[in-house]
């Protein structure tokens, strides 16, 4: 009897999976359109198949993936693309169930971008969330720049993405 359940289930579980519609890969135009927040992180992070050391020694593959990343794993273009989409929608979620006044489209990406790149557990504690949750939108702006450092160092390329992540923050 056991079996005959597990095989309706397998059955109607692979029906629903085939009848969905396949969700485009972010990095499609159509997706990349619509999601600022992807597309913003997609560019900054770049998409690297194999597996890497960050600067501080984090092993990382595709678009800034830490998550079970060890030496020598790959990833297909797809794969990247599918864990991007995943990842920023956690991190979305993340920061709206932290932030208590309204974002607009560019303010949450720039904000879901920064919680991407140092995890929601800083982005929870920072007093860039605590001035957001104040109302202090130009004093949010400016705590972008603050996390600038990696490993204790100023890293130029967070220097430059904290001025775009405040940019975009701004942009109405």
């Amino acid at each position: 009897m056991k079996s005959l359940i597990e095989l309706f289930s397998a059955f109607f579980s692979a029906f629903r999976r085939e009848n969905q519609p396949i969700a485009e890969s972010p990095t499609t135009p159509a997706v990349v359109g619509k999601d600022t927040a992807a597309q913003f992180i997609s560019r900054w992070e770049g998409c690297k198949l194999t597996a890497y050391q960050d600067v501080v020694g984090v092993w990382t593959i595709g678009y800034g993936r830490t998550t079970n990343v060890h030496p020598g794993d790959t990833c297909t273009q797809e794969q990247a693309d599918a864990w991007l989409a995943e990842e920023v929608e956690t991190f979305r979620r993340g920061v709206r169930g932290a932030v208590l006044v309204p974002l607009n489209d560019n303010q949450l990406a720039a904000c879901t971008s920064l919680a991407y790149n140092i995890g929601l557990a800083a982005f929870r504690g920072s007093t860039l969330l605590r001035k957001l949750n104040d109302g202090d939108y130009q004093g949010v702006a400016d705590q972008f720049l603050v996390w600038n450092k990696a490993g204790g160092r100023v890293v130029q390329g967070l220097v430059n993405r904290r001025a775009a992540e405040r940019d975009l923050f701004l942009k109405g």
